[in-house]
């Protein structure tokens, strides 16, 4: 699949409102979704097919990931949601996003249809990633296997609310402890088995919508949390809440500095002075600090910060 793409912010847009469609491409995003499923009203469904390949197929998305989510494998909607959208803005497309996966066998049935119309139609096979939402229970029970059933698997997405709702949480506010909860983080041990299992495959964690829009400091309390936690990024419903995402998600300067210096100084010290350890300042580099490194320097260019410091070998 390659290298996998930024998306610290993931813009969510109405698939059958082109005055959202039209603003979206404004925003400074690194990814987005044109939604055929929730933000969708069933009797309009199969019109905001076209009103999505239209938008895809007229651009204007400056290099940011395209995607779209359609609807879900147990719905009179979903097959036709794949075939219209692939055959008619495949070549404009970059993932299909699978909501409410419960089994490895829903994404193996999307990853068995894309094959199937990217040969019909002529496009390269296996070019289409998928993004796999993980929203109740059952899901969750069964994230390893999800992670592993697909070389499209580009992502594995935290549905927050519907989770919250299958696992009947004494909640309203997605995000937010609830009421009682009054020692540590709830989600936590949700948050963590979705990472761990993306990890484990080489996969992205997206961590799902805040859904106060205008509350830009919850969207920067939950954003901190899952960033810290190594989450790649954040889905957004507001052009308020796009900033903020694309600040947790990356590191600071001073971080992304540190990074590739410890890149440069481990990379002198095992090429030039062959040695498997050296010291940076007061500090000493092992193959785990570059490892750690790679992590936040991966992260900082693909937010496009460019260094400030250079390597000065000895110092």
């Amino acid at each position: 699949m390659g290298e996998l793409r930024s998306r610290r912010s993931v813009l969510a847009v109405p698939g059958s409102n082109p005055r959202f469609v039209d603003k979206a491409r404004g925003l400074g995003t690194d990814a987005f979704f044109l939604d055929l499923e929730d933000a969708v009203a069933p009797s309009e469904k199969e019109a905001a097919r076209g009103t999505v390949v239209r938008a895809l197929t007229e651009g204007g998305w400056d290099g940011r990931v395209r995607s779209v989510r359609v609807n879900d494998t147990t719905t009179e909607w979903a097959y036709r949601d794949v075939i219209a959208v692939v055959e008619g803005a495949g070549a404009d497309l970059d993932s299909i996003v699978l909501p409410k996966v419960t089994a490895a066998r829903d994404v193996e049935w999307l990853d068995t249809l894309l094959t199937q119309i990217e040969r019909a139609a002529g496009l390269p096979v296996g070019r289409i990633g998928i993004e796999a939402q993980i929203e109740d229970a059952r899901g969750l029970v069964n994230v390893d296997s999800i992670a592993a059933s697909s070389p499209r698997l580009e992502a594995l997405v935290y549905g927050p609310a519907d989770f919250m709702a299958s696992i009947t949480m004494k909640s309203l506010v997605v995000g937010e402890q609830p009421p009682g909860y009054d020692t540590g983080d709830a989600y936590h041990y949700v948050l963590m088995r979705i990472l761990t299992a993306a990890r484990a495959n080489g996969v992205q964690a997206i961590d799902g919508p805040c859904l106060q829009i205008r509350d830009v400091d919850a969207l920067r309390r939950s954003a901190g949390r899952t960033a810290a936690l190594g989450y790649d990024g954040k889905w957004v419903l507001h052009p308020l809440q796009v900033e903020a995402a694309n600040e947790a998600f990356s590191p600071s300067q001073e971080d992304y500095d540190h990074a590739e210096l410890v890149l440069d100084a481990y990379a002198h010290a095992t090429t030039v002075d062959r040695r498997g350890a050296v010291m940076l300042g007061g500090e000493m580099l092992d193959e785990a600090s570059r490892k750690m490194a790679l992590v936040v320097a991966g992260k900082g260019r693909a937010a496009g910060l460019e260094r400030t410091r250079a390597f000065v070998p000895g110092s």
